[in-house]
């Protein structure tokens, strides 16, 4: 792990996903993961592509939803790029099961921890952050909504 972010400071599920990039050196192969991590991503309905479900400041058009089971968030989206849509799959991947209150108190600096801010342009790096920010901000309205 770098020394930026300590392995206690993360959810097991967000460190599997940036330990999964940190073994990956080469760009072109954390350009390969992020495609596979699109293809494991479950069917978005068309439906549910919805202004207020898209993700504000991404060039791409990304989606995100959340939902509470048992108290635990279910992130679900879709993106119309496929490297934009492995970005969010990685994110719904390491914060799905979580709680509400885990997510809202993680730091975005495990985005940094992945190494993908190295092979990413600025503005998808910045789509990363941007995703991340909207997730949390719907696990605080689920707050919200419960209380």
């Amino acid at each position: 792990m770098t020394s930026s972010t300590s392995p206690a400071s993360l959810p097991a599920s967000l460190e599997r996903v940036v330990q999964r990039f940190q073994r990956v050196s080469d760009p072109k192969q954390k350009y390969e993961l992020l495609l596979w991590f699109a293809k494991r991503m479950k069917e978005f309905p068309e439906a549910e592509k919805l202004s207020e479900y898209k993700v504000p400041g991404c060039a791409s058009q990304v989606y995100v939803v959340a939902s509470l089971q048992d108290g635990k968030l279910l992130y679900e989206g879709d993106s119309d790029s496929q490297l934009t849509k492995g970005l969010l799959a990685a994110l719904v991947e390491g914060l799905n099961g979580l709680t509400p209150v885990d997510v809202i108190q993680l730091q975005p600096d495990f985005i940094q921890a992945t190494g993908l801010a190295v092979s990413l342009t600025p503005s998808r790096t910045n789509g990363f952050r941007n995703m991340f920010q909207t997730m949390q901000r719907r696990a605080i309205a689920l707050i919200d909504e419960a209380t």
